[in-house]
C-alpha cells in the first residue's frame, strides 16, 4: 500500500493563458544565450525584446519563462537553483525556456536592460507552501504593464507591443445542491485556449467549444436537480494542462469526474458517442489512438508541460485506486445505458485506455466523447441544444441513479 504522503507528488499543475499579441511590423529576436549563477539567470537577445513573463509549476517543479516577439538559438544551460533547461516554440512568435529546479524556488523579480537586449532573472529559494501560493497565483509579467503599450528604446521608431493581461487561474463556481453533504459532480470541457481539440471536415466547428457548449448543459441540468453540487473545470476558452483538470476535482473533493470530448476519425462515416474510463491496457486499437492524441495535449512544441513521471504514473495505478477504477467502470456502463435513450451511442460504447486527464486515484472518472465533429450528421447534432439537452438528460438520470445506488449500499 502506498501512504497517502506518496500521493501528494501529483499536485495542481497550472493552466497556461496565451499571451495576445498584436502582429508587429519586426523580425524576431533570437536567444543567443542563456547564463546562470547562483541564483540569476541571464538571457540575451540579439534584438531587443520589450517584455516577457514567468509562472511556476508542480510535479516537477518548474519555472517557465514566455518571450515574445522572440526566436529559440542553442541553448543549453544548468546551475545554482536550475537542474536542467528545456526550450522550444510556444506559438510561432513566443520562445518558452523552461528551468527544471533542484529546490522550490520563485522569481522575486526580473529587470530588462537599457536596451532591451538582456533581462535578468532573480530567484529566491522559498518553502513548499509558498511555492504552492506561487503556483496558484499565476503569470507575472515583466517589461511593460498590462494593456501598455511599449517601446523598446533601441530600436529605431521603437518597437509598439500591445499586450492584454492574461486570464486568472480557474476557481470554480460550486452550484446546485445547497449543503457539503451533497455530492459533487465535476465537468471538464476538453481541450481550450491554444488547444483546439479536433476540427469539423470543413474547420469551421472546433472540439474546445462543441465541448464546453455540452459541459454548460449537464451543469445546468444538474443543477437544476437540485440533488448535487456541478462544478466546471473550464467556464471559458482557456488552457488547462491535463494534470490540472482531474486535480481540481481532487482539491474540490469531488465525488465524480467527467470530462467531455467530441470523437473524430479519419472514416467521415464513424458517428456515436461513447465513455472511457481508465486501464493502462487500452481495449482496443482505436482506444489506444484516442489516448495518445488525447494525451499531447501537454506538449507545446516539444516542450512537456504535463510533468507526468513513471512514478507518480506507477503509483496512482498501484494505488487501493482499484476501487476507484471498479466504480468508474460500473459508472460508464450505466452512463451508457442512460444516455442510449435519446442518443446514438456507438456499438459496445464503453471503453478503456490510458488517459492522462483520468488519473485521479480517488475520483471515480470517465471520459464522455458525445459524438464525432468529423461526421457532418453527429456535428449537426453537436450544435443543436436539443441534442446537447438529450445528453445532459442522459447525464443526470445516470448520476442520479449512481449516487442513489451509493447511498443504499447497492
Amino acid at each position: 500500500m502506498v501512504s497517502k504522503s506518496r500521493v501528494s507528488l501529483v499536485r495542481l499543475l497550472i493552466g497556461l493563458a496565451a499571451l495576445l499579441l498584436g502582429a508587429p511590423a519586426m523580425a524576431g529576436a533570437i536567444i543567443t544565450g542563456v547564463d546562470i549563477a547562483t541564483t540569476q539567470v541571464i538571457v540575451r537577445f540579439d534584438k531587443p525584446v520589450a517584455t516577457a513573463s514567468a509562472f511556476v509549476l508542480n510535479g516537477p517543479q518548474r519555472i517557465a519563462v514566455d518571450l515574445p516577439n522572440t526566436r529559440m538559438g542553442r541553448i543549453q544551460a544548468s546551475g545554482g537553483l536550475i537542474a536542467s533547461t528545456r526550450h522550444g516554440q510556444y506559438d510561432p512568435t513566443t520562445a518558452r525556456i523552461v528551468f527544471e529546479l533542484k529546490e522550490p524556488a520563485v522569481v522575486s523579480g526580473a529587470d530588462f536592460s537599457p536596451d532591451h537586449q538582456t533581462l535578468t532573472i532573480s530567484l529566491k529559494t522559498v518553502s513548499e507552501n509558498l511555492f504552492a501560493k506561487a503556483v496558484r497565483k499565476g503569470r507575472q509579467l515583466f517589461g511593460i504593464a498590462p494593456g501598455a503599450q511599449a517601446k523598446a528604446p533601441s530600436q529605431p521608431g521603437g518597437i509598439t507591443v500591445p499586450l492584454d493581461p492574461p486570464k486568472p487561474l480557474p476557481v470554480p463556481t460550486v452550484s446546485g445542491a445547497k449543503g457539503s453533504n451533497r455530492p459533487l459532480v465535476v465537468i471538464d470541457a476538453g481541450h481550450g485556449g491554444h488547444d483546439p481539440g479536433s476540427s469539423s471536415s470543413d474547420g469551421s466547428k472546433q472540439e474546445k467549444d462543441v465541448a464546453l457548449a455540452i459541459a454548460k448543459a449537464i451543469r445546468d441540468e444538474l443543477t437544476a436537480s437540485g440533488r448535487v453540487r456541478v462544478a466546471l473545470t473550464r467556464s471559458d476558452d482557456r488552457f488547462l494542462v491535463l494534470g490540472e483538470r482531474r486535480e481540481i476535482a481532487r482539491r474540490l473533493k469531488a465525488d465524480l469526474f467527467i470530462s467531455v470530448h467530441c470523437d473524430s476519425a479519419p472514416n467521415a462515416a464513424a458517428r456515436g458517442a461513447s465513455i472511457y474510463t481508465l486501464s493502462e491496457v487500452a481495449s482496443d486499437r482505436v482506444a489506444a489512438q484516442l489516448a495518445a492524441k488525447e494525451n499531447r495535449a501537454d506538449i507545446l512544441n516539444g516542450v512537456d508541460l504535463g510533468g507526468e513521471n513513471n512514478e507518480v504514473s506507477s503509483i496512482l495505478i498501484d494505488l487501493a485506486q482499484r476501487e476507484t477504477m471498479n466504480i468508474s467502470s460500473v459508472f460508464a456502463n450505466l452512463l451508457a445505458r442512460e444516455m442510449s435513450e435519446g442518443v446514438k451511442m456507438k456499438d459496445n460504447p464503453h471503453k478503456f485506455a490510458g488517459l492522462i486527464v483520468l488519473k485521479a486515484p480517488d475520483v471515480p472518472s470517465v471520459l464522455l466523447e458525445t459524438g464525432y465533429i468529423s461526421n457532418d450528421e453527429d456535428l449537426k447534432l453537436l450544435l443543436s441544444s436539443g441534442y446537447r439537452k438529450a445528453v445532459a438528460e442522459g447525464v443526470r438520470k445516470a448520476v442520479e441513479i449512481h449516487f442513489a445506488r451509493r447511498l443504499t449500499g447497492q
